[in-house]
């Protein structure tokens, strides 16, 4: 997904190792005017717009609260070793932030264990709480009912394409596929008049963690048929079928017919900063399964600027598996800012997530973080509404789009799907091999009980 996460640059092999990650100005104990700010920093050393955005807020709010300062505590790490640091952090009051950037996805197993505070009390007496949809509110709300976290921001997911290698290839300027044959029918055309290009990338395996399974996996499974993954009405678990099968199958014919990128460049964890800044801005990559976000790289100095980007790349859906309606899918996450369970100083942090979503401040943030806004009155603001090419199509997706199932055990349920896909991408099992070793674990994972559609 987002390009997420060192302050100090350290292997995340050698960092869990040690049992620790690069973390920077985490303390002991609590200093009741000071809150504690955990955050994502990206393992690109030249993306900081985060670190910038929250060092205004911080600003901001120390000066409208005289005496109390906010601690910011940057972690430099992809997006699953970050999720391990925090928690980390979390299990004790000498080294909890008061206040944690957490991926939608990771709540209720965070929330499961114990880690974060319900915000119930503090949302009827704040007056933008109704500004927020109701499916942002849904995304940080716990099987208890209570909500646990504060959005800021979604995002969609499509296929990104660059116009000039598909001029090359006599493949069309406005490019629709209709189906997953229609994408691979392109691919095989890139790698046969445009040798030197890679044709396509679908994030994969355990490395890149979630991007893989949300960005590239799911984004193939929703386009099979209707709750493929969690069946809601049953509440159980659906076991791997044809759909998940196909959706392996899928990505092993991209990387079998050398259609993606390197195998080893696939499953490193930085792939997506490569993406980014290497293969799309280098003329070197024709399509990539790919996410509403991805102009924040070219602009507002961002890590590789790129003037010519909203003319030279253009967006088109990810259409379902044989054309099927809606005939258009996407994913959709986003992250929340929450309160850990033991924070010295919760009230303050609430504080500090109302500095943070001023209107004018979550305007700010969805327009340098190209983000989907989750508020009314921010989705309606022209700076909003004129801040990044594509921002009207993205916009669009959100009618097909799908949510992960915000369960406990999601996270174990992802890995898994990771490593389904890793053996199929190495070619170390077929399609059918590597989804009965997902139907085990998932029986493991969610103690047998799973359907099967």
């Amino acid at each position: 997904m987002r390009p997420t996460a060192p302050l100090i640059l350290i292997t995340a092999a050698t960092a869990l190792a040690a049992g620790t990650l690069t973390a920077c100005g985490g303390g002991s104990g609590g200093d009741p005017d000071t809150v504690k700010v955990a955050y994502n920093r990206s393992t690109d050393n030249k993306i900081r717009f985060k670190d910038a955005h929250l060092e205004a807020a911080k600003k901001q709010f120390e000066k409208d609260h005289p005496g109390k300062k906010i601690k910011l505590i940057p972690i430099q790490a992809p997006d699953n070793d970050y999720a391990t640091k925090a928690q980390q952090m979390m299990r004790s009051p000498k080294t909890a932030p008061d206040l944690v950037y957490e991926d939608t996805f990771r709540i209720n197993s965070d929330i499961k264990a114990g880690y974060l505070k319900p915000l119930d009390t503090y949302l009827p007496k704040w007056d933008q709480w109704g500004q927020f949809v109701g499916t942002a509110k849904a995304a940080a709300r716990a099987e208890d009912g209570r909500t646990y976290g504060i959005p800021d921001g979604t995002d969609t997911r499509g296929l990104w394409f660059n116009k000039a290698i598909f001029a090359r290839a006599g493949l069309p300027a406005d490019w629709q596929p209709k189906n997953w044959a229609e994408i691979l029918d392109a691919a095989r055309t890139v790698r046969k008049k445009v040798p030197d290009a890679i044709p396509l990338n679908v994030y994969t395996g355990k490395g890149p963690g979630e991007a893989a399974v949300m960005q590239g996996f799911e984004m193939l499974l929703y386009g099979t048929g209707e709750d493929p993954l969690y069946d809601p009405s049953a509440k159980k678990w659906v076991a791997a079928g044809k759909g998940f099968q196909d959706s392996l199958d899928f990505v092993r014919t991209v990387y079998s017919e050398k259609l993606g990128p390197d195998v080893s460049d696939a499953l490193d964890p930085n792939v997506g900063t490569r993406v980014a800044t290497e293969w799309f801005p280098e003329g070197r990559l024709a399509i990539s399964l790919d996410g509403s976000w991805m102009g924040q790289n070219w602009v507002n100095q961002g890590p590789k600027e790129w003037p010519d980007w909203s003319s030279e790349l253009a967006q088109t859906p990810m259409p379902t598996q044989k054309g099927q309606a809606p005939g258009k899918v996407s994913m959709s996450g986003g992250w929340a800012w929450s309160i850990p369970q033991k924070s010295r100083n919760p009230d303050l942090a609430f504080d500090f997530i109302k500095t943070l979503q001023t209107k004018e401040n979550a305007t700010q943030w969805c327009v340098i973080a190209a983000q989907i806004a989750v508020r009314k009155d921010v989705a309606a603001e022209p700076k909003y509404l004129k801040s990044m090419p594509g921002i009207d199509f993205f916009t669009g997706l959100v009618q097909y789009t799908h949510y992960r199932p915000a369960l406990p055990v999601y996270p174990q349920v992802s890995t898994a799907i990771g490593e389904a896909m890793e053996k199929v991408t190495t070619g170390d099992a077929a399609a059918a091999e590597a989804a009965k070793a997902y139907n085990d674990q998932l029986k493991t994972i969610v103690d047998g009980a799973v359907v099967t559609k």
